[in-house]
């Protein structure tokens, strides 16, 4: 296996006299540009993120920093010479902080392993591996969306099930995502699980963003003559005025009763839908009824 050097001070735009409190605002002002959750999709600044962590584990070390300058780019020559035998090995317990993902080659085969009693690199305990980041999609109704708060969740994964209570946050967005913590595949540090918000199809209404829209029936007369008729929510029904004269299609809004947070709420859209009644139904009364204002309907006015 090829292994290049890494110049961990290079990496974190620092010199190699830096004090360990210039080495952790290095650090923390790269991870934060860099980190994964600011940068989705970037695997460009994923692995500039796993390069920053992976020098900050060897720099801000005490023992392995001293090491890792005394080797520098002829480490390799090192190892062949016996190196780092006796009590100068690594137990390499550290694991680094924000979900970073496995270390690179270099510091794998340079502090990995842990001196045997002859020196060298070989016959060490390995460190412990960070475990994977799992995804999971969660089916939410829009109710429980408008709501937020815990809800309790199973997921399965490869290493078994998964029961877990979650925090949703108030108006979260289809698509959305939920990092838990540790939640993810067991190692040492446990990897994260990203939880991915899916809205489930809800019979009544469609969403649009932070609006939703609902189809509401009238007769022909309400729609006519206009009406006072229940309209659902996601709270429940409420009373709503239909304008006379008013047509199929029409869109009449419920302002702030759409999804979204508490102080951007969306707005519900009422499209109205003419229902014309069955011939198959009605009476002869009705009929005749009907025919006398469609008769009256066509008269000319003014006559």
């Amino acid at each position: 296996m090829s292994v290049s050097y890494k110049d961990y001070y290079k990496v974190l735009e620092i010199s190699r006299s830096a004090t360990t409190e210039e080495i952790d605002k290095a650090y923390k002002k790269l991870a934060r540009k860099y980190h994964p959750d600011l940068n989705q999709g970037d695997s460009t600044a994923e692995e500039r993120f796993k390069e920053i962590n992976e020098a900050h584990e060897v720099l801000k070390d005490p023992e392995k920093r001293p090491l890792y300058d005394q080797l520098g780019p002829n480490w390799k020559d090192g190892q062949h010479a016996g190196g780092f035998g006796g009590q100068g090995g690594f137990g390499g317990q550290g694991g680094f902080g924000g979900g970073g993902g496995d270390f690179s080659d270099f510091f794998e085969m340079f502090f990995n392993q842990q001196g045997g009693q002859n020196g060298g690199f070989g016959g060490g305990r390995s460190r412990a591996r960070r475990g994977r980041d799992i995804e999971a999609t969660f089916h939410i109704s829009l109710e429980d969306v408008l709501k937020g708060g815990p809800q309790s969740i199973s997921i399965n994964t490869n290493e078994g099930p998964k029961n877990l209570k979650v925090n949703i946050p108030v108006g979260i967005k289809d698509g959305g995502k939920l990092r838990l913590s540790g939640q993810g595949g067991q190692g040492s540090p446990s990897g994260d699980l990203y939880l991915i918000i899916s809205y489930q199809q809800h019979k009544q209404f469609k969403v649009d963003g932070i609006n939703i829209s609902t189809e509401i029936s009238l007769t022909p007369w309400e729609a006519v003559l206009g009406a006072k008729i229940l309209v659902p929510t996601l709270e429940g029904n409420v009373e709503m005025n239909i304008p006379a004269g008013s047509s199929s299609g029409r869109k009449l809004r419920l302002k702030g009763k759409g999804l979204g947070t508490t102080a951007n709420r969306g707005d519900e859209y009422a499209i109205i839908s003419i229902k014309t009644p069955s011939l198959d139904t009605m009476s002869e009364k009705e009929k005749e009824l009907w025919n006398a204002l469609a008769q009256e309907a066509e008269t000319p006015k003014g006559e």
